[in-house]
């Protein structure tokens, strides 16, 4: 009796009451079909396990001979990876794309490695700078953690990046969540 006692006496002194209907729906004089349109959406919630990454993982790009570092980004919504000698050609009456990929954050030499894929479209992409430039999207096999995956990369010179690759919001939907106070636990196999 005493905790429901307080928990009306906090909801009243908070504000947390609850207001009247009518004043809780700003729409209310409109038809309920223009309701409906400015209603915010949310997606249910499923009981499935959802796998933790962290803001920078290792990931192995099928062709390459060793795993680089990748950049698991929420701010970017397009995936991308180092090119240099970007080139189009046409294979089977298909445009693919053949680039070298490096890693050149690396200390050591590193390795250099040419990819050919298939081009799947060339997009409009905004830099951090709010400057917008086409850039080629391929498709690439690529493994993080123990996870195999296709998915869409744009082609950039990123030898000013924090690293080759950067994941963003399209792959990371696939992938799982992302805590950005941590790094590498795609191995750790970390599931909320």
């Amino acid at each position: 009796m005493f905790v429901l006692a307080l928990a009306f006496v906090l909801n009243f002194s908070c504000g947390w009451a609850e207001e009247p209907a009518a004043a809780k729906e700003p729409n209310s004089g409109q038809p309920e079909a223009e309701k409906t349109e400015q209603a915010a959406v949310a997606k249910p919630v499923n009981g499935e396990p959802i796998r933790i990454y962290g803001w920078r993982e290792d990931v192995t790009i099928k062709g390459a001979p060793k795993p680089v570092l990748a950049k698991l980004d929420t701010g970017a919504k397009t995936s991308s990876i180092h090119a240099e000698k970007k080139e189009m050609f046409e294979r089977d009456g298909e445009k693919w794309m053949r680039f070298v990929f490096t890693d050149p954050t690396a200390k050591d030499e590193g390795f250099k490695v040419r990819i050919e894929a298939p081009l799947v479209r060339v997009a409009r992409i905004k830099d951090p700078g709010g400057e917008s430039e086409a850039r080629e999207v391929v498709m690439l096999d690529m493994k993080i953690g123990e996870r195999s995956m296709r998915a869409e990369f744009t082609l950039k010179n990123r030898k000013n990046m924090l690293a080759p690759i950067l994941i963003g919001r399209t792959l990371l939907k696939e992938l799982g969540a992302v805590d950005p106070g941590r790094t590498h636990l795609a191995d750790q196999k970390i599931i909320r």
